[in-house]
This record gives structure tokens, sequence and C-alpha cells, in this order.
């Protein structure tokens, strides 16, 4: 049977003693309730469960200080935007090959033609491009309304405007397997893996996006994982694993092949090593800083 609600709303000072009685070391009070103010206790809380005794007592470790939760706090965000950087360049490339494909194997307004995807899914995905295109305030959107008699712009244009959600969902509905194959092969990998892939991606981005943590969440959904044409890739990936690790590896084998002169491998490790974070948390393994993936002298 439900319950009432019957918990108050405490001030900051009263966040403050709360987590002093439950071992808490705090330095500085007025820090504490400063971030506590601009950050929410409800949103630190999630950053504090690592460093809790057992959850039921809520009482932290010997030691535990508020700057080692601001700490894991800060490292999040920081990955968030690392990811967020590394995903932006990754759906800006598979756009442009989704609508170059599409556009030279079969015609600049494919994405009308109902046959080449999934009719299941291919009116909702159109309905959904048309609510994106109709709320465009791009000028190329509006100069191919006023212009062109077709419904709406030709391939190459109307990606521009596509989510990754939106995007993942029409590679996905995407029949022709040759079509499908000759996106998929521009990053190493076969057409399943990367549908797999743009799903997972999409869904990472929108925890980024909405500033939700990531650095030891577990997935609901996790990315398939390359079983050929992918060289060493494939020894590089934890089986199974529902951690962002896998997430990592992912965005650094198409960094590599998007933009070859990256430094964000070197960025990921200085920010793991700046902010002393325990990475086994992330499905890190024990060995990964000696893997072939992470030692690239040049990057």
């Amino acid at each position: 049977m439900k319950q009432d609600f019957t918990k108050p709303a405490t001030d900051y000072a009263k966040q403050v003693a709360i987590l002093q009685e439950r071992g808490m070391v705090i330095n500085d009070l007025n820090t504490a309730i400063f971030y506590l103010r601009h950050l929410n206790y409800y949103r630190l809380s999630a950053y504090w469960l690592p460093f809790e005794v057992d959850h039921k007592s809520h009482k932290f470790r010997p030691n535990t200080e508020f700057n080692d939760v601001l700490n894991l706090y800060i490292f999040d965000r920081e990955l968030r935007l690392l990811v967020l950087d590394a995903i932006e360049r990754i759906e800006v490339s598979v756009r442009s090959q989704w609508s170059y494909q599409l556009g030279h194997l079969h015609n600049p307004h494919a994405h009308l033609n109902k046959q080449l995807f999934d009719s299941k899914h291919w009116e909702n995905n159109l309905e959904q491009l048309k609510k994106e295109i109709s709320r465009s305030e791009e000028t190329f959107i509006k100069h191919h309304r006023n212009t062109y008699k077709e419904e709406l712009p030709p391939v190459w244009a109307v990606c521009e405007v596509m989510s990754l959600g939106l995007l993942s969902r029409w590679y996905s509905s995407l029949q022709p397997k040759k079509t499908r194959r000759s996106i998929a092969s521009i990053y190493g990998i076969d057409d399943n893996v990367l549908q797999s892939w743009l799903h997972h991606l999409s869904l990472v981005r929108n925890i980024c996006a909405h500033h939700s943590r990531l650095w030891n969440r577990e997935f609901a959904v996790i990315p398939k994982l390359p079983k050929s044409k992918s060289g060493l890739i494939i020894d590089q990936f934890i089986p199974d694993s529902r951690k962002i690790y896998n997430t990592l590896i992912i965005l650094l084998h198409c960094m590599e092949i998007i933009s070859p002169q990256h430094n964000w491998r070197i960025r990921l490790k200085k920010l793991i090593s700046n902010h002393s974070i325990p990475v086994d948390q992330m499905g890190f393994p024990e060995d990964w800083i000696k893997r072939n993936i992470w030692n690239n002298p040049d990057k």
C-alpha cells in the first residue's frame, strides 16, 4: 500500500547538518552551502552514494569529504561535455553519409520513397521529419520551401535538421542492404552494428543533454559489439557490459576515422587522471591503460 510523503523541505544549513551527522567531513560550511544552493542536495546525492557504507543508514565511510563528492560531480559534468563533443562529430558524419548514399544510390528525395524503408516505421519517421522541418528557422529550409514544389527538401538538406534519435530511426528502417552497408563501411563495421550504435549513442546523447549522471550509469540499451571487419577494435570491448567503457571505445573508434588528428583520447585520460577517478565503476578493465586503443603516441 502506498503511503503519504511526509518529509519536510529542509534549508541549506539543515542539509549540511544532515551530511555531518552521517559522517561527511565538511571543512568549509559556506562552500558546502554554496554548492548545495546551486547544484541541489537531491542531485548531489547520486554522487555521494558511492561513499556510503550502506544505503539504508546513509552513513559515510570514514574520512569522506564533501570535496570528494564535488570532485566526482565535476568529473561527471566534464565527462558529459567530452562525450557530447565526440557524439556531435559522429552525428554530423553519419548524417553526411546517410544523405550522400541515399542521394547517389537512389535519388535526392529518396526519403519520400516508401519502398526504400520499413513500411511500419516510414510514415512515423516521415511525420516526425516534417515536424522538425516545419519548426526549423534555417535559411536553407525556408529557401527550399519557397522555391521548390517537392513536399520536403532533398536528403542533403533535411539531414541537417534531424536529431540523432530520428537519424537512428531512419537508418534502422532503411531496407536496401547495399545502401546500409555503404554507410556502415565508412566506420569499418557491419550495418547491424551501426544501427545498434546509433540507437545507443542517441540515448547517451540525451543523458548528456539533460545533464544526467553518466560516469557509473548502467545502460538499459547496450550497443552490439562488432565481430568482423573491425580489426583490433573487436578485442577492446568488454562483453555484456552495461557501463560506459564500451561507449567510450565506440566514440574513440569513430573519432579515429572521422577526425584523425583528434586529441580526444588524451583529453579523456587527462580528465580521469586529474580527478583521480576509480574507473572500475565505469566498467574499465584493470589493464585498460595498457591496451592498444588507449596508447596511440600521437593522440
